[in-house]
């Protein structure tokens, strides 16, 4: 933990921020007012930066005896409806209301003056987000598998919960959701890009004439994968909350699967800039087909359309790096001496992995 932290990511006062050509991203003397109003510590801050996030922004924030997790949006200006801290907040209180694991939210923060956009506190978890590395208490055959089938299962049950009704039915219109889906992101790669890449409007024209017709409607997470879990810190593999709940709102269930499916690392499947737990490659975990089989099995869908959900996941996703790529190329992330620069020939991967699912081909093509 960092108890004296000064400079451009992180400053001590609002005073020293006003000199920042680029603002911070964490004030302490900010937060701990904010902490001071909602009785939350007292004392001197000490802070992590925690997670593997390339937009929003994570910290375990601990003051005397407490500790609670920080989680706020990038360096303003921000793109319309995105990074909303506030949505997010909410979300998670209506799902932790109906069973769904998620962290506890302590405090919302929708003063934009203390950071220069909203954040939120929640509870920390004792917990392990499985990435690179096997946790030693689930490395064993059994606990691999029993890893890949707590992913799936907590799946199923967060798209079984009943949102027709209530809180849960205010986070969104199931109604056209994949239409929205294919509509607004072929419209954010125009100002998102400074480069031609062919294949994301053909990829896009595909998936606008070939729309599945939903089976049900559920609560979408938008980025549904093992590296945004939390296991328990001990065997059985059991999972202790879903985390990063920016994109969620109600729609298509098999967007998640295909999604979790697409993105998912198995042994002799080649790399995209989305592999983000290369665990799954090592042997005892299930493969991408038996993940969607186990889900298939519980939930009684039908996945001939997958190939679709899973098209556009990496379709999405290409889309989304670029946008990293781009403020990265304008100097806007001088921190970031791997991610961004890796997208000059990550994104066309994606295109080109999206464009297999699809049977496309030569979808890279400039």
């Amino acid at each position: 933990m960092h108890t004296v932290p000064d400079g451009v990511e992180v400053v001590a006062s609002r005073e020293r921020a006003r000199h920042l050509d680029s603002p911070p991203l964490l004030v302490l003397d900010a937060v701990a007012g904010f902490l001071d109003a909602h009785g939350i510590g007292s004392g001197p801050l000490a802070w992590q930066r925690i997670g593997d996030g390339h937009s929003n922004i994570t910290y375990l924030i601990q003051r005397g005896g407490d500790c609670v997790v920080l989680r706020r949006g990038p360096r303003p200006p921000l793109p319309k409806s995105t990074h909303d801290m506030v949505r997010e907040a909410r979300t998670q209180k209506i799902l932790g209301e109906h069973g769904v694991p998620v962290p506890e939210i302590v405090a919302v923060c929708e003063d934009e003056s203390l950071l220069g956009v909203p954040f939120y506190l929640m509870s920390r978890l004792d917990g392990t987000v499985i990435t690179d590395t096997i946790p030693p208490h689930l490395s064993s055959a059994e606990q691999r598998r029993a890893t890949s089938e707590a992913v799936v299962d907590t799946l199923v049950a967060l798209h079984g919960i009943d949102v027709t009704g209530g809180e849960l039915a205010s986070l969104g219109f199931p109604e056209g959701y994949l239409r929205r889906q294919v509509d607004r992101f072929r419209g954010l790669w125009e100002v998102n890009t400074t480069r031609s890449l062919p294949a994301v409007e053909r990829i896009g024209d595909w998936l606008g004439r070939n729309l599945p017709t939903s089976q049900a409607a559920s609560v979408v997470h938008g980025d549904y994968r093992m590296g945004n879990l939390m296991f328990a810190p001990q065997a059985p593999a059991r999972v202790l909350a879903i985390l990063d709940w920016e994109m969620a709102t109600l729609g298509d269930p098999l967007a998640d699967l295909g999604y979790l499916t697409a993105t998912y690392s198995e042994a002799g499947s080649p790399a995209t800039p989305l592999e983000l737990t290369r665990v799954t490659r090592s042997p005892g975990y299930l493969t991408q087909r038996r993940l969607a089989e186990r889900y298939q099995s519980r939930t009684g869908l039908d996945l001939t359309p997958l190939p679709w959900y899973q098209t556009l996941a990496l379709w999405k996703a290409a889309i989304f790096c670029e946008a990293i790529y781009t403020h990265w190329q304008r100097g806007e992330r001088p921190h970031d001496n791997t991610f961004g620069p890796s997208l000059e020939t990550g994104v066309p991967r994606l295109l080109e992995r999206a464009g297999r699912y699809a049977g496309l081909t030569a979808t890279t093509r400039r």
